[in-house]
């Protein structure tokens, strides 16, 4: 994993102008609290306005958020409002769905309607796939203004997550990604069949499609390794969202379609299993404390060098001591989020969805 981390570079872009057409794609619902500020940062990308389309849909909302994306109309913002009634499990595939076959665009942006973005993060995504030809890519993601030791935490989490799927695509076997951020060719979107065999779950909008493209262009996608390329979103504020929010990840493990991945997150949740077990074993055996503590070392020391360079780039080396209580956190999380993710249904803006 951390060579697949190394191996990517900051990116070299050719400095030619612009050529391409882009389109910024958000599946907004209830988001009044945030949207506004989204969007000023759209409006504020210094990426060619003749050239940015954003299309922001409506999913149902029951707040202003529809009212205040509206309120933008006259700065280009184009509002798509979902009215159908059918209960649905993917609601935001659809939303995604609609919102692509109304673009303009050959790019295709996905974010979310909570996330922040610096004034060049277009630009970079732009200048990525102008020097590379990529026909995906996943860039990077993380939390900021937290305000708890919990959303820290998170934090440094969700980094092991990011850097995880980095490394995978730096090791030409995309897997895993985050759809606050990432971009894709509307013709390859239609030509992998968009979200059609993966409708059926509420989450896999990233992760799914990645998987899709892959299978068609397995050498074909990138990973934007740039700073100026993060999008800043929020940690959950509680223990129930945060396990809400990643169960509904864990949905689509199952559904990956390579399935080496698959064994492999497997493996891991196995393993995790069989440490858990230990903990418990280690009550009842004295003997065995010794060596299950210095696998529990081992197992620190390999997170910490591959957690280090991925905390670098995101300018977050001071969380890395905290590593010492998510390690074995992160081994009843993981047990829990594996069983619970394939087995439950959860809520997700209000409704209950698998």
């Amino acid at each position: 994993m951390t060579r697949g981390w190394l191996r990517l570079k900051r990116p070299k872009y050719s400095g030619k102008p612009f050529k391409t057409r882009v389109t910024v794609l958000i599946a907004a619902r209830n988001e009044e609290s945030g949207i506004a500020a989204t969007i000023e940062d759209l409006l504020a990308q210094d990426y060619p306005k003749d050239l940015t389309e954003i299309i922001i849909v409506d999913d149902h909302s029951t707040d202003k958020t529809a009212e205040i994306i509206r309120a933008y109309a006259d700065q280009g913002i184009k509002l798509l409002s979902m009215t159908d009634t059918q209960v649905l499990n993917s609601y935001k595939k659809k939303a995604i769905t609609e919102a692509i076959a109304l673009s303009n665009g050959e790019l295709m942006v996905a974010t979310d309607a909570d996330c922040r973005m610096g004034t060049y993060w277009l630009s970079k995504i732009v200048a990525y796939y102008e020097t590379y030809d990529p026909v995906m890519i996943s860039s990077p993601v993380t939390f900021f203004k937290e305000k708890s030791f919990f959303e820290r935490l998170q934090t440094l989490e969700f980094s092991f997550l990011i850097g995880i799927g980095a490394s995978f695509i730096g090791n030409k076997r995309a897997s895993t990604c985050n759809g606050a951020n990432l971009a894709y060719r509307k013709d390859v979107f239609y030509e992998v069949g968009g979200f059609k065999g993966i409708d059926d779950l509420a989450s896999g909008d990233d992760e799914l499609l990645l998987q899709k493209v892959a299978a068609i262009y397995p050498g074909k996608i990138g990973f934007l390794k740039d700073p100026e390329a993060i999008i800043y979103t929020y940690a959950k504020h509680n223990l129930r969202s945060f396990l809400q929010q990643r169960q509904r990840w864990a949905s689509k493990s199952t559904r990956y379609n390579d399935k080496s991945i698959v064994a492999l997150g497997v493996g891991i949740w196995a393993l995790n299993v069989l440490l858990l077990l230990g903990a418990v074993g280690c009550f009842f055996f004295e003997d065995f404390l010794t060596p299950y503590l210095a696998i529990l070392g081992l197992k620190l020391a390999f997170e910490i060098l591959f957690i280090s360079p991925v905390l670098h780039f995101f300018k977050r080396h001071s969380f890395l001591p905290m590593q010492l209580i998510l390690s074995p956190v992160h081994i009843i999380y993981l047990v829990y989020v594996g069983l619970a993710g394939n087995a439950r249904p959860y809520d997700w803006k209000g409704r209950t969805v698998r």
